[in-house]
C-alpha cells in the first residue's frame, strides 16, 4: 500500500537527507513539499528543494512557497550550521529556477491536498510550524482528516540548541508550535532534540555513506561539508548529549513516517509550549 506524505520543510542539510530518504522508498509517494522560513529564508528553501528534487530525478513533485516569518517575533536563522543558503553554501550554477515553484501558496496547498485524500495523508514537519498553524486556523477540521502528524521539534529536558533551553524549530515560532500541539488532535509523533542526540550517527557511518560513488552521495557530501566542518571540534573533543557523532535531526521524524516499525519505543504524553 502506497504511503502518502505531505512534507513541510525549511530545507537545511538534514531536511535534504530526510527528503532523499523518503524519495528512495518505492512505496512512499510525496504529494507535495511546502516550504517555510527557518534554517534560511523561504526563497532559499524553495531553491534548495528544487535542487534536491533535481538530483533525485523527481522534479514532478510540486513545491509550494509558505510563510516567510513567524506569527510573532523576529525571524531566526541557522546559517552558522547550515550555511547562509541552507545547503552549506555549496555553489550550483545549474540549479533549477524559482519559476518552477507552484503559484498556489503552501497553506492553501496543505488544506487542499489533505481534503483531497481524507484519512490517507501523513504530514511530516521538519521545520518551524508556521504553515501548519495557519492551515489549522483556516480549516479547523484539517487535523481530523490526517492519517498522522510527524514533527521534528521541541525538547523535554530543557537542553537547547538555540537558546539555553530551546530547540530551534520551536524557538523559531513558539506561538505556531503552541497552536499545532493544541489543535492537531490526530495521532502525533514528535522526534525531540534530546531523542535525536541520543540517536546520532557515528562519524564512521557518515564517512562511508558520503564516500559512495553516486550523484546523490556527491551532492550530499558537497552540501554537508560546511556542517561537518562546524562539527569538527565536537567530533574530536566534545561530548554533548550522549557522546559524539553527527545529529541528523529531521531524518528521525521522516523515518517514523516512512515505516512505523522503526519506532521500537515511545512515550505517550500530553505536551505543549510555554509562552510566558
Amino acid at each position: 500500500m502506497v504511503k502518502k506524505l505531505l512534507v513541510d520543510v525549511d530545507a537545511g542539510v538534514d531536511d535534504a537527507q530526510a527528503i532523499m530518504m523518503a524519495l528512495a522508498v518505492p512505496d512512499v509517494k510525496i504529494l507535495g513539499i511546502t516550504c517555510v522560513h527557518g534554517n534560511t529564508s523561504v526563497e532559499n528553501v524553495c531553491k534548495n528543494i528544487l535542487r534536491i528534487l533535481k538530483v533525485c530525478d523527481q522534479m514532478e513533485i510540486p513545491v509550494y512557497r509558505g510563510a516567510s516569518k513567524p506569527l510573532l517575533g523576529d525571524v531566526q536563522s541557522a546559517s552558522l550550521f547550515h550555511g547562509h543558503d541552507g545547503l552549506g553554501d555549496a555553489p550550483d550554477p545549474n540549479a533549477p529556477g524559482l519559476e518552477l515553484v507552484q503559484e498556489e501558496g503552501a497553506v492553501s496547498a496543505i488544506i487542499r491536498i489533505v481534503n483531497e485524500h481524507p484519512g490517507e495523508v501523513s504530514l511530516v514537519s521538519t521545520a518551524p510550524l508556521t504553515n501548519l498553524a495557519l492551515a489549522v486556523r483556516l480549516d479547523p477540521t484539517l487535523p481530523q482528516k490526517l492519517k498522522g502528524l510527524y514533527i521534528m521539534g521541541g525538547n523535554t529536558d530543557s537542553r537547547g540548541n538555540t537558546t539555553v533551553c530551546g530547540e530551534f524549530n520551536f524557538v523559531a515560532d513558539p506561538e505556531a508550535a503552541y497552536i499545532v500541539l493544541n489543535d492537531y488532535l490526530c495521532p502525533t509523533y514528535i522526534a525531540c532534540w534530546e531523542f535525536t542526540c541520543l540517536s546520532k550517527l557515528p562519524w564512521e557511518f557518515c564517512d562511508t555513506w558520503l564516500a559512495q560513488d553516486t550523484d546523490k552521495a556527491r551532492f550530499m557530501k558537497k552540501i554537508f561539508q560546511h556542517s561537518m566542518n562546524m562539527c569538527n571540534n565536537e567530533r574530536i573533543e566534545k561530548e554533548l548529549v550522549s557522546g559524539i557523532g553527527f545529529i541528523s535531526c529531521d531524518s528521525y521524524a521522516m523515518a517514523a513516517a516512512i515505516n512505523d516499525t522503526f519506532i521500537i519505543e515511545s512515550e505517550h504524553k500530553a505536551v505543549t509550549v510555554e509562552l510566558a
